[in-house]
């Protein structure tokens, strides 16, 4: 058989490559190979993740890491922080304009400066003050119309939130994955070793060849190549974890739990009914409906004319009476330019309610589309975990058995070999592609799963 063959990468991404199955053994132990011998004296040890000997700590739960996202994430604070100012509009749209005051000083015959008196009987010196006063309705209207865009900047900042505590379960899962291979990665080296000493035994005795042994040998440098790869790709899912938290990037390694598989307890009719009630990018965009309907609303009542009142006292010499003057002006609107107003905020109706349905069917397909994935998935680490792995296991035991008493040769035994890997490699990508799916289900629907 050839000595290649497929595997599956962390998110179901193909490469060829006859190492990368020996990087992920799977987690459950090779019965009768727990125990394998030392390697020779030729083969270098397989290093540890960096993360995983430096700290011996329990790793840091994901729960602990959400919370603090939630309170240090600066795109929340930022969002958090929009949705606060916004809050402040209702109150400025519906308080009446600025009062105005103003000084009037009125002379006849001189430039100067309250010098009339004594040049005009006319002269004076007032004060008044003006209000503008919009017509009933108007000013409750554009409370309305402030107070619907901060509940859609509120939906907003709540899908910031959700999105960014997405985003970090997608590094976390992938960060645990990554961490436990260096673990795996030890006891696949300490198998290879196993396969190696029965080839190195079977040629010493003139019943294998120099190939099967270079092959052996081969496995084990190809796992060192990959342990630098895989350093690599824990720098950087470190990185952005850390860039999600807030934290300083020269802060200390992060550690992650073991995966386990949660069961989701949930209908796809019961998600889907939760996205509909729950998911906040739905909410923004009914929210915007609705502003876009008072807007309308407000559009018509600008037909309508506004007004001002004003007040003037007006002091003459002392010898007359003083003046006493109220004032009501009316402002017409200009109504071809308040009909283009109309027009604009019914097409800006219209245009939020097809936002919200495109909304509403995009976020129900991915609804389903996880669910889905959650469900097929779940399936099939059920088959993994009770029938594939264990019967590989099996398999690769009976072959190494057989190739150690010379009834098999190197190759079927390789192929046993290979089988058991990637087995679990595929168990563990289900794995992480089953819990992806349960955290973007989080996201979409809010609901919380154990």
């Amino acid at each position: 058989m050839q000595s290649t063959f497929l595997s599956r990468g962390f998110f179901g991404c193909a490469r060829i490559s006859l190492i990368s199955a020996a990087l992920f053994v799977g987690p459950l132990p090779l019965a009768g190979v727990a125990s394998a011998q030392e390697s020779s004296s030729s083969q270098r040890p397989v290093p540890e993740s960096p993360a995983m000997a430096e700290h011996s700590a329990a790793p840091t739960s994901l729960l602990e890491l959400t919370r603090e996202a939630e309170q240090k994430n600066p795109q929340i604070a930022a969002s958090f922080h929009a949705w606060q100012a916004s809050r402040n509009i209702p109150q400025q749209a519906s308080a009446l304009p600025e009062t105005q005051l103003s000084v009037q000083q009125f002379s006849v015959g001189s430039p100067r400066l309250f010098a009339g008196y004594s040049n005009s009987d006319f002269s004076y010196i007032g004060f008044g003050a003006s209000q503008d006063i919009p017509y009933p309705g108007k000013r409750q209207l554009r409370a309305q119309v402030a107070e619907h865009e901060a509940d859609s900047m509120e939906a907003q900042t709540d899908s910031m939130r959700r999105t960014v505590v997405g985003n970090l379960k997608m590094f976390y899962f992938r960060l645990a994955y990554i961490q436990q291979t260096f673990g795996v990665l030890q006891k696949s080296d300490r198998l290879l070793n196993q396969v190696q000493e029965a080839t190195e035994a079977r040629y010493r005795v003139g019943q294998g060849n120099q190939q099967d042994v270079l092959k052996a040998q081969l496995q084990h440098t190809k796992i060192l190549q990959e342990i630098a790869h895989h350093h690599q790709e824990e720098g950087l899912l470190e990185a952005q974890i850390k860039q999600v938290l807030g934290r300083p990037q020269e802060s200390a390694d992060i550690v992650a739990e073991t995966l386990i598989v949660r069961t989701l307890p949930y209908s796809a009719a019961e998600l889907l009914q939760k996205a509909r009630e729950q998911n906040p990018d739905v909410h923004s965009k009914q929210a915007s409906i609705r502003q876009q309907e008072t807007q309308v609303e407000l559009a018509h009542k600008e037909f309508r004319p506004d007004f001002n009142v004003g007040y003037t006292y007006e002091h003459t010499a002392s010898q007359f009476k003083d003046y006493y003057m109220a004032s009501i002006s009316v402002r017409l609107p200009n109504r071809g330019r308040q009909r283009a107003a109309l027009a604009e905020a019914e097409q800006n109706q219209e245009r939020a309610r097809q936002e919200l349905d495109a909304q509403s069917q995009l976020v129900l397909s991915e609804v389903q589309q996880q669910y889905v994935r959650a469900t097929t998935s779940e399936e099939r680490l059920k088959i993994y975990s009770d029938g594939l792995v264990p019967q590989s296991e099996a398999t690769f035991q009976s072959a190494l058995s057989a190739y150690q008493s010379n009834r098999q040769d190197f190759e079927s035994l390789l192929s046993g070999f290979l089988d058991v890997l990637n087995l679990d490699l595929e168990y563990r990508s289900d794995l992480v592609e089953h819990e992806s799916a349960l955290a973007e289900l989080e996201r979409l629907t809010g609901v919380d799963l154990p």
